[in-house]
């Protein structure tokens, strides 16, 4: 991971560390509940167990959503208020319902390996893994439903809308795979709703355990809808381009399935010879040396730099919601170096 030191001196890697040391426990203790095909399955994809459900020392992923609900607690708490530690099951929550959604998307896109390894729908079959999935969802709910703090209610009622807004931004980037034509304004809603809703969700969260009003609540869900379509623009860029030996996927993962990625619709939709020839290319199954040609049409139709100046664009945008919340932005550090993280990754 990269280091990146922005607001007061925090180090984003130091605050997902410490993320996850903070909700890890709450999350295994949660997946443990689960009757023992589903937990078997559960362990495995979070990286704490081999197939054989032997011990793993795997990770669990960045941990960016909780850290996300943690640090905007803290923010919206002001200064020296210290560990936003009461928000600590609605950063398990978040990451329960991000980590159903990965269960699923395997399995929509095929794809065969993550964060190093095989994902669970090869090893356990596919309707394991989505059974699996979906009492990860109710997981989420059930940690929010039994939870006493007073925003929770609230909590569970966002967190249950955003699942539903990210199924509809995942049933959209499916029907864009069967459509020859699809708008940027198109893709871009796509993109909003199947990653921004969650990191949206994430900062609103928080917001509601600092016990903030509900404009300010509306601001930071804002801002992490700024920041997560900024993220899935690094992401796409990252799936065109990417280093296989840190993304986990093959060279071109995105292209080689033909998928409605940011830049390559706005590629398509450029009027330009390049974008033609994607567009040709897409027509029919990659092979051999397409999948090179087509990350090269990509780049001179213009698509790379847009996406990168878009990503820039949006993060300017989650700043300025960012700051109706929290007016000093000195207290918002974290948050902002969450922010810079997630959009300067190049892998």
């Amino acid at each position: 991971m990269n280091t990146i030191v922005t607001g007061e001196g925090q180090d984003a890697t130091a605050l997902l560390d410490r993320t996850r040391e903070a909700v890890d426990p709450q999350l295994r203790r949660t997946v443990e509940s689960l009757p023992g095909s589903m937990r078997r399955v559960a362990m495995y994809h979070f990286g704490w167990e081999h197939e054989d459900g032997s011990p793993a020392a795997g990770g669990a992923g960045k941990a960016i959503r909780p850290a996300l609900v943690l640090a905007s607690a803290q923010a919206l708490r002001g200064p020296g208020a210290g560990p936003a530690d009461e928000a600590v099951r609605a950063a398990a929550a978040v990451e329960l319902a991000h980590n159903f959604t990965l269960l699923h998307d395997d399995i929509i896109d095929k794809d065969a390996r993550r964060r190093g390894r095989a994902t669970a729908w090869t090893v356990f079959g596919t309707p394991d893994a989505i059974i699996t999935g979906d009492a990860m969802m109710a997981l989420s709910l059930r940690l929010l439903a039994e939870d006493p703090h007073p925003a929770a209610a609230a909590a569970s009622a966002r967190l249950a809308a955003c699942i539903i807004e990210l199924c509809a931004g995942q049933q959209a980037d499916c029907a864009f795979e069967q459509r020859p034509d699809v708008s940027l304004d198109e893709c871009l809603a796509m993109a909003t709703a199947k990653t921004g809703a969650l990191l949206g969700c994430a900062c609103a969260l928080g917001a509601l355990y600092a016990g903030a009003g509900p404009d300010e609540v509306d601001a930071m869900d804002a801002f992490g809808r700024e920041a997560g379509l900024a993220f899935q623009l690094i992401d796409d860029l990252i799936g065109i381009w990417g280093d296989p030996g840190h993304t986990g996927k093959p060279a071109g993962a995105d292209l080689i399935a033909r998928k409605k990625s940011l830049p390559v619709v706005a590629a398509l939709t450029s009027d330009t010879a390049a974008g033609k020839e994607l567009a040709a290319l897409y027509a029919g199954p990659m092979a051999g040396d397409d999948v090179r040609r087509a990350a090269d049409a990509v780049d001179r139709a213009g698509g790379r730099d847009w996406a990168q100046a878009e990503a820039a664009d949006r993060m300017g945008r989650a700043v300025q919601q960012l700051s109706r919340a929290v007016p000093d932005l000195g207290a918002a550090g974290g948050l902002l170096a969450l922010a810079e993280f997630v959009t300067r990754r190049t892998r």
